[in-house]
């Protein structure tokens, strides 16, 4: 497949490559038919010089004819001067003669009058053809300038393009030779693969046999051996302990107490809204230190005054569904008991909320029907009366979908598992309702409250107590907000998390089979960490007995190196010949025996040894003694120091490969770039290349129009060179002719 790839690019890049240098031919074509172009005009404009040289001659040929005619007329002139006297005295007799004179110098008047203005309209056309030969000539030469530079830029491009050409000719040369060893050695690899797969194809028939031949036996085993299944019922699937997802947990803890926070702020925003509510009623429209109140306002504060019994619970509740959700749990509706607390603490709530509803509307119909509230003032009172039957419209629609959310812990047959995610969207759309309608109380109360600031009567108290309503509403304004855009951001993460079972199809079925999970779970925890302590103290007691066979493997080297010590003092005492000392030795020797199974029996031995002042060797045993602890004390300290040494070396080691292992990292990351940049460098050159393309076509279509007009220019000027010519060989002519 490789190879086939690596072909068919191979013969795209021809295909392209042979489109260039078509493209390459037809360009050097049409800088040749420039070139050929620009030596014809080159020819042409020889021609016209060689022309205009002519005209030029046969110009000052008359020219010179003008200046014959001229002196002729001159001295026809004197002739006519000196015949005028003579005709003065020969009047009468040559009358006559003086009318031939007189007939003859005016024909010759008007021939000179002819002869000078044509002389005057040949001189303007010959100065009008010089000035416009002149002016064409120019033009001309300017254009043919453009087209040399042009002809050589064309021609510089044609050689780079040929230069670029050819080097993409060896690079693809040598990608060939390079791919055609790849290939080769991509079909010796497949020629393998072929082999692998082969034998693998046997060793997949072979496993596949045996594991049949396995499935039959386990079948049958499970047939005849195993008298339950629970694994077909989803009832007893849901008392089966799911698996454990700790990062689930923390995330509900997270998300409990995030919303436990915003709870909490709505729920001093409430408390302050309420008692800021009632404090307005005893001051405004008449203030209960001044007069009495009205029989409503009264009932309406007596109930304002008990919303601290009606609110706090909000924030028990969440608080106590907060600490039911920890890492241990199993956190579902079906297990979130607490939820149905907070549910009924939200319903007593709306209870207070309907309850105070009615005093309210009457309460803001009074402050309409008094002489200080005026038509503004009025209209924003009916639209807050209009806000508050939303919000407690809005507190009631979110009630009852947090109980339905409540059901499944409590009643299962109440929600069905499909209607979860539709109910969990309503409570999102409702909070974000109660947002728009607290936005809708903030902006009227402040429009409401700045029209009363402005009446002559409000007091500073009235002031007060309208900023600190309007800081509460504020705050549940924000409040609001702040815990419908938490909710929408979490809601898919609560609908995806509502299948925490031992199953995503089927959960938990109802509350007592949830409750049985969990004791399951705990259970198994207990059991699991049972198990945990049973594998510490099985590890304590084999490390236990590996020290006690290092410290016997040590203690029975200390007795062969005693005994050989005794053996040595006993040797000494028989050639000192000294019963006492022998005595003694033996003692040591049986008591050294007793005591070598132990490090601490051992030393126990040797202080009655030491005690012992008559025998003469006792230093030197002790000295033999402590060089013996004192090796192996160095022993254990090489042994310590080679084992930092190589900690220190394999700790070297990680960090190197580990240093080694960032750098392949970056110079990963930096080819990357290197290949996003070369594919980048890639495109940019084809779309250079077809710019370049469309570039030359346009201006080999503009050259070919420049040529046609240029053609079609000379041709005019031809035209009137040949007219030039023929005006002047006819005057030419007529010149001669007279």
């Amino acid at each position: 497949m490789a190879s086939a790839e690596l072909q068919g690019k191979y013969q795209k890049l021809a295909q392209e490559y042979s489109k260039l240098r078509a493209q390459n031919q037809v360009l050097k074509k049409g800088v040749v038919d420039e070139q050929a172009n620009s030596a014809a005009l080159k020819e042409q404009l020889k021609m016209k010089e060689q022309s205009l040289r002519k005209l030029q001659q046969e110009m000052d040929s008359l020219t010179f004819r003008n200046l014959q005619l001229a002196k002729r007329v001159e001295l026809l002139q004197d002739e006519l001067a000196l015949s005028e006297p003579r005709g003065k005295k020969n009047k009468k007799s040559g009358e006559s003669s003086s009318q031939l004179s007189q007939e003859q110098k005016s024909v010759f008047d008007e021939d000179l009058q002819k002869k000078i203005e044509e002389n005057e309209r040949l001189h303007i056309q010959f100065f009008e053809a010089d000035e416009q030969h002149k002016h064409v000539e120019a033009e001309l030469r300017s254009r043919l300038a453009t087209l040399e530079t042009e002809a050589a830029q064309h021609q510089a491009v044609v050689d780079g393009l040929t230069r670029k050409y050819m080097e993409t000719i060896e690079k693809l040369q040598n990608d060939k030779a390079k791919l055609e060893v790849k290939s080769q050695t991509l079909e010796k690899e497949a020629k393998e693969c072929r082999l692998r797969t082969e034998e693998c194809q046997l060793q997949l028939k072979n496993l596949h046999e045996d594991l049949s031949g396995r499935l039959e036996e386990s079948l049958s085993i499970i047939n005849e051996k195993v008298p339950f299944n629970d694994t077909k019922y989803s009832q007893y699937n849901a008392l089966n302990v799911p698996l454990h997802n700790r990062r689930h947990q923390l995330k509900m803890r997270d998300i409990a107490g995030q919303a436990l926070a915003f709870v909490q702020d709505l729920v001093t925003a409430l408390l302050n809204f309420h008692t800021y509510t009632e404090q307005r009623i005893q001051i405004f429209p008449v203030d209960s230190a001044i007069d009495t109140i009205s029989p409503l306002n009264q009932k309406f504060s007596q109930y304002l005054h008990e919303n601290a019994s009606y609110v706090r619970p909000l924030e028990e509740g969440m608080l106590h569904l907060f600490e039911s959700i920890t890492e241990d749990t199993v956190t579902v509706l079906e297990t979130t008991v607490k939820l149905k607390t907070f549910s009924e603490h939200l319903t007593s709530y709306i209870c207070f909320l309907r309850k105070i509803l009615p005093y309210q509307l009457k309460s803001l119909e009074e402050e309409c029907e008094s002489s200080l509230c005026t038509s503004a003032l009025r209209a924003r009172n009916l639209e807050l009366s209009q806000d508050m039957k939303k919000m407690t419209a809005v507190f009631e629609k979110l009630q009852t979908y947090i109980a339905l959310l409540a059901l499944p812990s409590t009643e299962p047959d109440g929600l069905l598992r499909t209607n979860y995610s539709s109910v969990l969207t309503n409570v999102g759309a409702a909070l974000h309702g109660f947002h728009d309608v607290m936005k809708d109380i903030s902006k009227h109360y402040s429009q409401k409250a700045t029209i009363e600031h402005e009446l002559p009567t409000a007091t500073q108290k009235l002031i007060t107590t309208n900023d600190c309503i309007l800081s509460s509403v504020v705050a549940l304004t924000n409040g609001a907000g702040k815990i419908a855009s938490f909710f929408s951001n979490n809601l898919d993460y609560f609908i995806a998390s509502l299948s925490y079972g031992s199953k995503a199809a089927s959960g938990f079925i109802s509350p007592l089979s949830a409750e049985c999970m969990l004791q399951n779970k705990k259970k198994a925890a207990a059991y699991m960490k049972s198990l945990r302590k049973v594998q510490q103290s099985l590890e304590k007691i084999s490390k236990l007995e590996q020290e006690k066979e290092h410290w016997m493997l040590e203690a029975q080297l200390a007795k062969i190196k005693l005994e050989k010590e005794n053996q040595r003092i006993a040797d000494k005492l028989k050639n000192t010949g000294s019963a006492q000392l022998v005595g003694l030795a033996q003692e040591n020797a049986a008591v050294s025996n007793a005591a070598g199974q132990d490090e601490a029996t051992a030393k126990a031995v040797l202080e009655p040894i030491q005690s012992t002042s008559v025998f003469p060797d006792v230093e030197s045993r002790e000295d033999l003694i402590k060089n013996h602890y004192m090796a192996r004390i160095v022993e254990l300290t090489s042994q310590l120091q080679l084992a930092d040494s190589k900690s220190v070396h394999f700790y070297a080691e990680c960090r190197a490969l580990s240093k080694r292992l960032a750098l392949a990292e970056k110079s990963k990351e930096a080819l990357t770039e290197e290949m996003k940049l070369a594919s980048q460098n890639i495109s940019r050159l084809q779309d250079e290349l077809t710019t370049t393309k469309r570039s030359y076509e346009d201006q080999l279509s503009m050259m070919s129009d420049h040529l046609c007009s240029m053609n079609e220019t000379l041709s005019k000027q031809r035209e009137e060179i040949d007219t030039l010519k023929m005006s002047s060989k006819g005057n030419s002519k007529k010149n001669k002719s007279r």
